[in-house]
């Protein structure tokens, strides 16, 4: 069955409320969740960033949903170390945490005071990581010496069945490389055109009837006006190509380039209505690319609506 999923943004919220936020999305019918994992917030509009991985054993703790990560491995964090942390939840609350990983941004990575590599090195250590952690959750004894180094690392503590691993692709170009490795796909809403080349992509690279998750940007509110208006505020810096968004060192220079956003793209890239039956229309026609969770996230402040309004109207048309 379809999962619609409710993303948490700790870009936005502070780690407090996103709890309350989560369980006010299952109260409502979401059965699944999504968590982001920065360092920084993107902009200083939205102002907040906790850290993720505490914040989600609280969180599969007080909820029954199902959690996903998206994480870089490989400089900001070491893959030994995810490893760890995703066996510990997935022992926890088993079948109920999946990881998706992706080469990052220098947003959040350059904190390390590393260089940022090439596109293509940080492709390659994504995926030297990606086995390091698969082998540890095998029990292996894992040394390495590459683009990341591990000496003599095991792990005692590790789940009966190792989580998923979701490859992050935006791109035609990664989601075909990561067809051949990853567990599954995540990527993100754009015009469908663009995801449909993005989805063949992945299963054209291997991955042919493995599962598929999109992460979906609305911006709901009561009004088509303030919808259109709190999406702009908050969300305006993210709609920049992906390969400006990767490389962009601090919140400041997004909160520069965003004052250059034409109002007219942000309404390209987020699918912004306050008419409800214009969601679900924009949902099945998702639905219709084969992915096997939505997972939504509402770019503007106004949560508690969002998540009432979705519960009462749009999850029970989608699921029934």
């Amino acid at each position: 069955m379809l999962k619609l999923g409710y993303h948490c943004s700790h870009e936005q919220f502070k780690p407090s409320e996103l709890l309350t936020f989560a369980q006010r999305a299952e109260q409502a019918g979401f059965t699944a969740a999504l968590s982001s994992d920065h360092f920084h917030p993107w902009t200083t509009r939205q102002g907040e960033s906790g850290f993720a991985w505490s914040w989600l054993g609280a969180a599969m703790q007080a909820t029954s949903l199902s959690y996903g990560i998206v994480n870089a491995p490989g400089q900001r964090y070491h893959p030994a170390i995810i490893a760890q942390a995703a066996a510990t939840l997935a022992e926890m609350f088993p079948e109920r945490f999946w990881i998706s990983v992706g080469s990052g941004q220098a947003l959040n990575e350059l904190i390390t005071g590393d260089g940022w590599p090439m596109k293509a090195e940080r492709n390659a250590r994504l995926k030297e990581c990606v086995d390091i952690m698969r082998a540890l959750w095998a029990g292996e004894t894992v040394t390495h010496k590459g683009l990341v180094t591990v000496e003599e690392a095991k792990l005692y503590s590790r789940p009966e069945i190792n989580p998923l691993i979701f490859g992050a692709a935006i791109t035609p170009q990664t989601a075909q490389w990561i067809g051949g490795w990853a567990d599954g796909l995540i990527t993100v809403s754009q015009p469908k055109a663009q995801l449909q080349k993005v989805v063949d992509a992945f299963r054209r690279g291997g991955g042919e009837g493995k599962p598929m998750h999109l992460k979906i940007q609305i911006s709901y509110a009561r009004t088509q006006q303030e919808a259109k208006q709190l999406a702009y505020e908050q969300w305006r810096s993210n709609v920049l190509p992906n390969t400006v968004l990767t490389e962009i060192r601090n919140p400041e220079q997004f909160d520069a380039l965003g004052d250059q956003v034409n109002p007219a793209v942000v309404e390209e890239m987020i699918n912004i209505s306050a008419d409800v039956q214009q969601h679900i229309a924009w949902l099945e026609e998702y639905r219709s690319l084969g992915f096997e969770q939505l997972l939504i996230h509402n770019v503007n402040r106004e949560q508690e609506l969002f998540i009432d309004t979705f519960g009462e109207k749009v999850i029970p048309q989608i699921q029934g």
